[in-house]
């Protein structure tokens, strides 16, 4: 079977990747280069995402860990281990009881891990390790396992495999339509003729449907979300609090500066994907909170437009699921991330099993 496949970020290139070991002929398009938008522009890590379980996704966190897992295991020298670290103060909107609770479901949600379980932790013990973070109504904290990948790299080895197993990959390649009939046209007006077609767009895949005149029951939720790269080491990971908010940030260590992130605000494909003043003043007060004694300056912010299914009205409260919707010969993907990306790409497989 032909498979034409729409969208080279790491969800295409996972379900380029699975078709083509499943003995399909893969072309995939990419209207710019690969992992050239939000695939790239992550807040770096693997995860299972903790603050799901506030949101009773379990079995999105369930899968996420096992994912967790199984990229270390697939790609060792790009994606590794991380130990981040939870700090509890006086003030915090989740109590130290909570988050107990978040770290015991985290780590037996998988079974048997490859990577060690969370630690409780004094308020010694943080200060310890960082003589920079805030020391005022630290009570302790707890710290947990995920991983941290470089989300370009990362991509482009599963590019590379997919190339190895004959998918033929064509980039600087838009495409404008799509049909239910299994037949592509790009935007210089060349048709093509594949078996099936997998739109998996990431942001906009919502509008190659509207745009072909192919309905879908389900609606695109879009999500900006900035990260800053200070100049500054970062000795140890966090997942912090914003202050004053349940929102949570990361401070992660980054190819020997700190990156921090993320925010979460909506925009429409026809701006520019870019972090606003507003955000940036945002993560570095909320920075500055919990490391009152260093300002370092900003060597660069870059930001990714998140895919999420329209299912809240407060972003931070949207679901990570997603949606697989499959019309006649077009397979969509609504939703999604990176770290379930390679399962994501089966359950899509599947869709044309036995076609």
């Amino acid at each position: 079977m032909e498979i034409g496949i729409v969208g080279g970020g790491i969800n295409g290139l996972c379900c380029a990747l699975l078709s083509a070991k499943k003995g399909h002929k893969v072309y995939l398009y990419e209207r710019d280069t690969l992992m050239s938008a939000t695939s790239a522009n992550s807040s770096k890590l693997l995860h299972g995402g903790l603050r799901y379980l506030e949101n009773k996704e379990f079995g999105l966190v369930r899968q996420s860990l096992c994912e967790r897992d199984a990229w270390i295991k697939r790609a060792p020298n790009i994606a590794k281990p991380l130990r981040i670290v939870i700090p509890i103060y006086k003030n915090a909107r989740r109590k130290s009881w909570m988050i107990a609770i978040g770290m015991y479901l985290y780590d037996h949600m998988t079974g048997a891990s490859i990577l060690p379980k969370a630690k409780k932790l004094t308020a010694q013990d943080i200060y310890k390790r960082d003589g920079f973070v805030n020391k005022t109504g630290l009570l302790g904290g707890y710290e947990f396992s995920d991983a941290q990948m470089d989300d370009y790299a990362l991509g482009h080895w599963v590019a590379r495999q997919a190339v190895a197993h004959g998918v033929s990959i064509f980039e600087h390649t838009e495409i404008k339509t799509i049909d239910t009939n299994g037949h592509i046209m790009t935007v210089d007006g060349k048709t093509i003729a594949h078996d099936m077609i997998l739109n998996v767009a990431g942001p906009w895949a919502e509008q190659l449907l509207t745009r072909s005149g192919v309905s879908t029951p389900y609606k695109l939720d879009l999500v900006r979300g900035s990260h800053l790269v200070l100049v500054r080491p970062c000795t140890q990971a966090y997942l912090l609090e914003i202050p004053g908010e349940r929102r949570i940030f990361f401070v992660l260590p980054w190819k020997g500066k700190t990156l921090i992130g993320t925010t979460e605000k909506r925009q429409t494909l026809d701006n520019p994907v870019k972090c606003s003043s507003e955000e940036r003043e945002y993560l570095l007060n909320a920075f500055s909170y919990y490391f009152p004694n260093s300002r370092p300056n900003v060597e660069e912010s870059f930001a990714g437009l998140r895919p999420l299914l329209l299912s809240a009205k407060d972003p931070n409260k949207a679901t990570r699921e997603y949606a697989i919707y499959r019309t006649r010969k077009v397979v969509t993907v609504l939703g999604g991330k990176w770290t379930t990306a390679m399962a994501l790409a089966e359950k899509v497989t599947k869709e044309y099993e036995y076609l």
